[in-house]
């Protein structure tokens, strides 16, 4: 498993909730069971493996349920029995029943923990439908419903349009990070990116394409490479960025991408997975920073100023400065990637003593 599906919650709690519900009388009718935002290494006992339809477009959890040998999609797939895991945000999470309900599911399950609001969710079916039954364990709750005539198909998602005076007209989705509007670390980075940007460049966790477009509009860029590891937001970039210069690759930006090397690297790196903190998401990628750059390659990151990111650029990069800083983020240039992560003087010292 990589580090970005290795930082999420407990794998067990479905399992436990799914079997109490069995035992209480779920039943499901014959055919194939859709797993909509399954997380890797997940347990969906008792449900027989051999019908369930993975449908998860974050890559690591991709690879990772293929690796385990789940039939897995990217995109939603018609099955007569879905089961929803909800994600963080509700209006997505919402649209997930929606999409299973338009893929003929005459059974629809939802399980999520009280931090994901599977609360709020069972409340709105409620108001809908007859809700079939619940069952309370492990700090979340499942429940189920028939959909009946009812359709959801006001819970569908759909692109939102958002506009920035500077890089013009952009497309986003609920569910999404910074859905609805510019993310403000975003806008700080591009508004510090130089005139001149090296001809090869990256953008790491590229999202829905806003720091792509401030790159595109600088002089110098023959290429731009958008990694991002989440399906949806690619299909947005895709869309939002149309330049002949921009290609797209759906992929981990914490692992390795042996077939790419740039002048240059931006990014605005996650350092959350759920809820909680995870600054080893953020060291992860300027590490696959330094991996990607050439010799006298460059990287432009923005971060929350309170992550401990400075140690890390320093093992990594010959050089490394503060272009900005606010009462929240901090924009970051750094040069010259090593190779291999510096060692630390004292740490040298120790070796060597051995």
């Amino acid at each position: 498993m990589t580090l970005l599906h290795t930082l999420f919650h407990d794998p067990a709690p479905r399992s436990v909730r799914l079997n109490v519900a069995m035992a209480e009388g779920l039943s499901l009718p014959d055919g194939s069971i859709c797993v909509m935002r399954p997380r890797a290494g997940e347990q969906f006992t008792p449900l027989p493996m051999d019908r369930l339809q993975m449908v998860q477009g974050f890559a690591p959890d991709y690879t990772a349920l293929q690796a385990a040998g789940h039939t897995v999609s990217a995109t939603p797939l018609p099955a007569p029995s879905a089961l929803i895991c909800l994600p963080r945000s509700k209006a997505e999470g919402l649209g997930l029943i929606a999409q299973a309900v338009a893929g003929g599911a005459q059974c629809v399950m939802v399980d999520g923990q009280k931090t994901d609001g599977v609360e709020s969710v069972l409340k709105a079916v409620r108001a809908r439908v007859a809700v079939g039954g619940v069952v309370s364990k492990a700090h979340g709750k499942l429940f189920w419903f028939s959909p009946g005539a009812e359709t959801f198909a006001d819970w569908q998602l759909a692109p939102q349009a958002i506009s920035d005076p500077d890089h013009g007209a952009f497309q986003t989705m609920p569910g999404l990070f910074s859905a609805g509007e510019v993310d403000p670390a975003s806008r700080l980075l591009a508004e510090h990116l130089p005139d001149t940007l090296p001809a090869r460049i990256a953008d790491l966790g590229a999202g829905w394409g806003y720091l792509a477009a401030a790159c595109l509009a600088r002089n110098g860029v023959e290429e731009l490479h958008l990694v991002e590891a989440e399906a949806t937001a690619l299909e947005l970039a895709r869309a939002n960025i149309t330049d002949p210069r921009a290609q797209f690759h759906w992929a981990d930006g914490t692992q390795p991408l042996p077939l790419l090397a740039v002048g240059g690297v931006i990014m605005n790196p996650p350092f959350h997975t759920g809820r909680t903190p995870q600054p080893a998401l953020g060291l992860a990628f300027i590490d696959s920073a330094a991996r990607l750059l050439t010799g006298r390659g460059q990287l432009w990151m923005v971060a929350n100023r309170h992550l401990p990111y400075d140690r890390k650029l320093s093992e990594r990069f010959s050089q490394h400065q503060i272009l900005a800083e606010t009462g929240a983020f901090r924009v970051w240039h750094a040069s010259g990637p090593r190779s291999r992560p510096a060692q630390n003087p004292s740490r040298q010292r120790r070796e060597r003593s051995r």
